[in-house]
């Protein structure tokens, strides 16, 4: 039996950041709550340099902002390999 990886949205993420800060000052460990969020303290602490002091709306937007980068990234991609072909074509070097 596999463990399916759970993929925690930007909002999720955020939300249970807030919820540890709290509980992080009521004296609770790290492992303590990353036990109770459902994460290793190595993705808790990822989480904490990702997201920290981030509101849930603003993780959000930067994870579109993230997913329109990469598609424009993809676009210039294509976009230079079509360059380099029809260059190569022209050259008479197909």
């Amino acid at each position: 039996m596999s463990t399916k990886r759970k993929r925690h949205t930007p909002e999720q993420v955020v939300r249970k950041l807030t919820e540890t800060d709290r509980l992080l000052a009521q004296g609770a460990d790290t492992a303590e709550v990353a036990r109770q969020l459902g994460v290793s303290e190595q993705t808790y602490f990822r989480w904490r340099n990702q997201f920290g002091g981030l509101k849930a709306e603003d993780a959000k937007r930067l994870k579109e902002l993230e997913k329109e980068n990469a598609r424009l990234k993809r676009l210039l991609a294509d976009a230079e390999l079509e360059k380099d072909a029809l260059r190569a074509i022209a050259e008479g070097n197909f």
